[in-house]
């Protein structure tokens, strides 16, 4: 399974973000919700601290592109195989910046990443 870091994470049950960190559990990979706001989603807690994590394989962003230029570094030193942009998130100089270290990135959604099998 996918370690995953969903940046952008949230409590609320409305956003997508809620959406994934449930979807990515229910498929058994181990999530880090990572957010701007303590909670919890999917009985997980939701790191405010930009927590150091090893072996991670995908980053999946629900941040907008103009609030994501805070999280550049730590989404780099995260060294993940991958960045999932998710619709809105799409951010050419991030893309560009990942490219350049040998990090694969796709302009997808998660949740249907997910659902049709090609997570």
């Amino acid at each position: 399974m996918k370690k995953t870091v969903v940046i952008g994470a949230s409590d609320n049950p409305a956003r997508y973000s809620y959406r994934a960190v449930n979807m990515l559990k229910n498929y058994g990979h181990e999530v880090v919700p990572v957010g701007i706001r303590k909670g919890q989603v999917a009985g997980l807690d939701i790191h405010t601290d930009r927590p150091t994590e090893e072996s991670v394989d995908t980053v999946t962003l629900y941040v907008g592109p103009q609030n994501q230029p805070a999280w550049y570094d730590y989404i780099l030193d995260l060294k993940p195989k991958r960045i999932i942009f998710n619709p809105g998130t799409e951010n050419e100089e991030l893309e560009k910046m990942a490219q350049e270290k040998g990090i694969r990135t796709e302009e997808a959604c998660t949740l249907v990443m997910l659902s049709i099998g090609n997570y």
